[in-house]
C-alpha cells in the first residue's frame, strides 16, 4: 500500500520554514544561544535563572508549587535546586512535621547574583526579539502566552498562569496525548 499520492498540496506543510513547531523549536535554540553568550560568565542555565527570579518574588516557596509556576517537572526541579543549593544561591527547609514538603528560598548570594543578571538576561530576550519592529514585540509574547495557556494541559509538566487564557482562544475540547489515544 502506498501512501497519499503527492499532487503538491502539501508544499506549504513540507516545508520546515512552515511549520509552527519547527519554528518554535529554533526559536528556542536561538534564544538558549543569546542566553549563553549574554550570561554565560555567570554559570546560570535560562531554567537556573526562571527558578531563582521566581523564588526571589516569590520566598519559601513550596517545591511543588514551584515546578508549576516555571513549569519544568519535579524530578528537574530537584536536580536543578540541588545544583544551586550546593552554590549557596537557594535554600530549602522542611516546615515542621511534613516530610515530603520542601520550602525554597534564594540565598543573599543568589540575590546579589541575580541583580548583577538581570541586565544581560533582560539583553537576550530583547535580542531573542530583535528583528520585530518594536511595536510587535508585546503582541508576540502575547501571541505565545495564548499559545501556551490553550495547551498548558498537554506540556509534560504544565505551568500555572497569573490570569488564564481568554475565552474565545482556549481549545473546545482537550486534545488527547498519543498515548491516550488507543
Amino acid at each position: 500500500m502506498s501512501g497519499p499520492k503527492d499532487d503538491g498540496r502539501n508544499d506549504d506543510y513540507r516545508s520546515l520554514a512552515r511549520r509552527p513547531g519547527y519554528l518554535i523549536r529554533r526559536l528556542h535554540q536561538i534564544h538558549v544561544a543569546l542566553f549563553a553568550e549574554e550570561c554565560g560568565a555567570f554559570g546560570v542555565t535560562p531554567v537556573q535563572y526562571s527558578i531563582m527570579t521566581v523564588i526571589a518574588r516569590q520566598p519559601s516557596l513550596d517545591q511543588g508549587h514551584l515546578a508549576e509556576e516555571v513549569g519544568v517537572d519535579r524530578a528537574t526541579l530537584a536536580d536543578v535546586l540541588a545544583r544551586l543549593e550546593a552554590r549557596e544561591l537557594v535554600s530549602r527547609r522542611r516546615p515542621g512535621a511534613d516530610r515530603r514538603m520542601k520550602l525554597v528560598s534564594i540565598t543573599e548570594a543568589g540575590r546579589r547574583l541575580l541583580v548583577r543578571m538581570d541586565p544581560h538576561a533582560r539583553r537576550a530576550h530583547e535580542r531573542t526579539v530583535a528583528a520585530l519592529p518594536p511595536e510587535s514585540r508585546a503582541a508576540f509574547a502575547e501571541s505565545l502566552m495564548v499559545l501556551v495557556a490553550a495547551n498548558n494541559a498537554l506540556g509534560r509538566a504544565p505551568m500555572r498562569f497569573a490570569r488564564p487564557p481568554a475565552p474565545e482562544t482556549a481549545p473546545r475540547r482537550p486534545l488527547r496525548r498519543a498515548r491516550d489515544r488507543s
